[in-house]
């Protein structure tokens, strides 16, 4: 991979090339994609992610020209990469989104100028995108207004994302890498900045940095953060316990009926999730 560049370009023979990331979580459509991209020699593919959470650091790493980007993704999909990328102030590329919506959506795209690829992929329709972005980029025209605009006007009206594969967590415990999968996750904790996931039938080290990182790779309406050292399933509450001033404690339906306390700052919101 190229570091971060310091010009819009990279040269390319006696053309300027359009630096491109490739973001998508299913590894056949990136590779098509690629595939077809090496088709024109005006664009330089330099990194390629698999969710959203890589999209954001490849985009604040490397700094492209344009990405191709997965509007469904589990975790972090492509709005909320938008999303990110605008609250952290980190410089939009041209985005050209890849997604399978239907027509509704897609009159979003075309209407806020914001342009998208169909999958199945059609490299006819993949050169008009790029030819489109090419002349966005010459320009040095941001793309941050469109893109908040589309986002605003698709709203909650967005269609479900599809029906992926459920997310896999890798669990570090003792010489065995396990794979859980996130319902099967109960909580996760940190201490002295590592993770330990907790899940049925399995425990150990994960490879997230953060709660925030692993957080934001599962469904938020079914992981919640009762305290900053803590994520739980909420499905996987068996109690809630009274517990000292008016705060509470969570008792876990793990084999060794964990708890996990509640801040007070949460407890609103414990109140709200569970009706209390």
């Amino acid at each position: 991979m190229l570091g971060r560049r310091t010009r819009a370009y990279t040269r390319w023979g006696e053309n300027m090339a359009i630096s491109t990331v490739i973001v998508d979580d299913e590894r056949p459509a990136r590779d098509e994609l690629a595939y077809l991209l090496k088709g024109f020699p005006e664009l330089e593919v330099i990194a390629q992610g698999k969710n959203g959470l890589e999209a954001v650091s490849l985009i604040k790493e490397h700094d492209p020209d344009l990405v191709f980007l997965d509007v469904q993704m589990p975790g972090l999909d492509g709005f909320g990469v938008i999303k990110k990328l605008v609250e952290r102030k980190v410089r939009m590329p041209q985005i050209v989104f890849a997604t399978a919506f239907d027509n509704y959506a897609v009159h979003a795209f075309e209407v806020n100028a914001v342009d998208y690829v169909l999958k199945p992929f059609d490299k006819a329709r993949i050169a008009r995108a790029i030819q489109r972005a090419k002349r966005m980029v010459e320009a040095k025209s941001s793309p941050v207004d469109r893109l908040e605009t589309l986002m605003g006007q698709l709203g909650a009206g967005l269609p479900k994302p599809k029906q992926a594969q459920p997310v896999k967590l890798l669990v570090r415990s003792q010489a065995r890498m396990i794979l859980v999968n996130a319902e099967d996750m109960i909580y996760a904790s940190i201490e002295d900045g590592s993770i330990t996931i907790v899940a049925r039938d399995a425990e150990g080290i994960s490879n997230f940095r953060t709660l925030e990182e692993l957080a934001e790779s599962l469904d938020p309406d079914v992981f919640w953060r009762p305290h900053r050292s803590y994520l739980v399933n909420i499905n996987h509450i068996k109690e809630v316990v009274p517990w000292f001033k008016s705060s509470f404690m969570l008792k876990m339906n793990d084999k060794r009926a964990s708890e996990v306390p509640v801040s007070r700052g949460q407890t609103r919101r414990l109140r709200e999730l569970l009706k209390l």
